[in-house]
């Protein structure tokens, strides 16, 4: 059964709510005021809401809670291939799981170390700490790139999955702590279903249809 709360944040919550019960025993609410908002935020960070993906096939859902801040060709540096890029950009206050956008195999991880410039801008993608995986979708067959980008607060970078593990869609396969985005690569013929601006959910929201 998932938890409500990431276990990457247990340890955070845990000592935040430690620092901020003690201040409250010995010096008082007023005192211990802050210390209570940083518990909030550190448990609103680390939620991690179950999800139920559409099975439908050729469907590509967002690997990333957040708003797309780029819908366009590029070409993918990873396959040296054109592509349709989608980058899905997330803030503080987002949920900070990644899930997988389709069912298939991975077949190669890079970890590409890096700058922490502001995951919200296009540079962001060649020049920050960034994890690519490479998945071979198990039904349409295409080969589909996602990109977990550090951003200018996010400095943790989790994944964990290997080479030739597969992946269900949606399944949650990784983690980034603090503010960040995830960029996708996917074949040319893929039809792009989100616009720049628009939120998308991790693991529900379709951000692009195979042909």
């Amino acid at each position: 059964m998932q938890p409500i709360i990431a276990r990457e944040g247990w340890l955070h919550i845990a000592l935040s709510l430690l620092a901020a019960v003690a201040v409250t025993i010995w010096a008082g609410w007023l005192w211990a005021m802050p210390l209570w908002l940083i518990a909030f935020f550190v448990v609103q960070f680390f939620r991690d809401p179950k999800r139920e993906p559409p099975q439908e096939s050729g469907l590509i859902l967002s690997p990333a809670d957040g708003r797309v801040v780029f819908v366009g060709p590029a070409t993918d540096p990873y396959l040296d291939r054109p592509s349709l890029k989608i980058s899905v950009f997330m803030n503080v206050f987002s949920v900070h799981s990644n899930r997988s956008p389709v069912a298939g195999e991975v077949k190669k991880i890079w970890y590409t170390p890096g700058l922490f410039v502001n995951a919200a801008l296009d540079k962001a993608s060649h020049q920050n700490e960034r994890n690519a995986i490479w998945i071979r979708d198990g039904n349409a067959g295409n080969d589909i790139v996602f990109v977990q980008v550090a951003g200018l607060i996010a400095r943790r970078i989790l994944c964990y999955v290997n080479e030739g593990d597969h992946l269900d869609k949606g399944q949650r396969y990784g983690f980034i702590r603090f503010g960040s985005r995830v960029d996708l690569y996917l074949p040319e013929t893929c039809a792009a279903q989100v616009g720049i601006g628009d939120r998308a959910t991790a693991g529900l929201s379709v951000v692009a249809r195979q042909a």
